[in-house]
């Protein structure tokens, strides 16, 4: 979904108020998912959000796990999702245009190869907020974590990481509850951003 100028603004002020594309397809695809019984946790950036990161989303990103993938895809096909690739683990929500890509448990983000930190069961990981389940506060930072420290092309996830410690004021110890293959990680950013405050402001 591409937006620009004057509309994409307007779509940004409905997304803060939580009635735009996203949050439509976001409440569709729960709504849904609990009627059909199917572990879920929303990732990604509007995971970030309902952790207490301001930003707008796109996109949405639901962990399944493998035995319920196929039931997934297929559910959201009955409410009028259509794949976008061959795969079927992308799908359009044809009435509000918004992409829903899934992550399936035990797959590994970032590079896509075997690591320590995988995507874990949605059952064990995720935490109900409005209504809504999604991944907990570390498991979404692990994972950054993990695709950022993988993939030069996932960046942003190291940043986003960033500006969640930021915003939400986390602790150099937080990082106790991580898998340690990213610790080190989280440390650098959080020392980081220690370090961004002490300066202050740029002239």
């Amino acid at each position: 979904m591409r937006l620009g100028g004057t509309v994409a603004l307007a779509e940004a002020g409905r997304f803060f108020t939580r009635t735009g594309a996203v949050h439509e397809s976001l409440f569709r695809v729960s709504k849904h998912f609990g009627l059909l019984k199917i572990p879920y946790a929303i990732a990604g950036g509007m995971a970030m959000v309902a952790h207490g990161f301001t930003q707008t989303a796109t996109s949405l990103q639901v962990l399944v796990t493998p035995e319920h993938e196929s039931l997934a895809v297929a559910g959201l096909e009955q409410i009028g999702c259509i794949p976008i690739n061959t795969g079927g683990k992308q799908l359009r929500d044809v009435q509000t245009g918004v992409r829903i890509e899934f992550l399936v448990s035990g797959q590994f983000s970032g590079d896509g190869r075997p690591k320590p930190v995988s995507f874990p069961d949605p059952a064990a990981v995720g935490t109900e907020i409005d209504g809504i389940r999604y991944l907990n506060l570390p498991t979404l930072i692990e994972l950054k974590l993990a695709s950022g420290m993988t993939n030069p092309g996932r960046l942003k996830d190291l940043a986003d990481v960033q500006e969640l410690i930021r915003v939400l004021q986390l602790t150099a110890v937080f990082n106790e509850n991580l898998n340690p293959f990213v610790r080190q990680k989280y440390s650098e950013l959080w020392s980081g951003v220690r370090q961004d405050k002490s300066d202050g402001p740029s002239s």
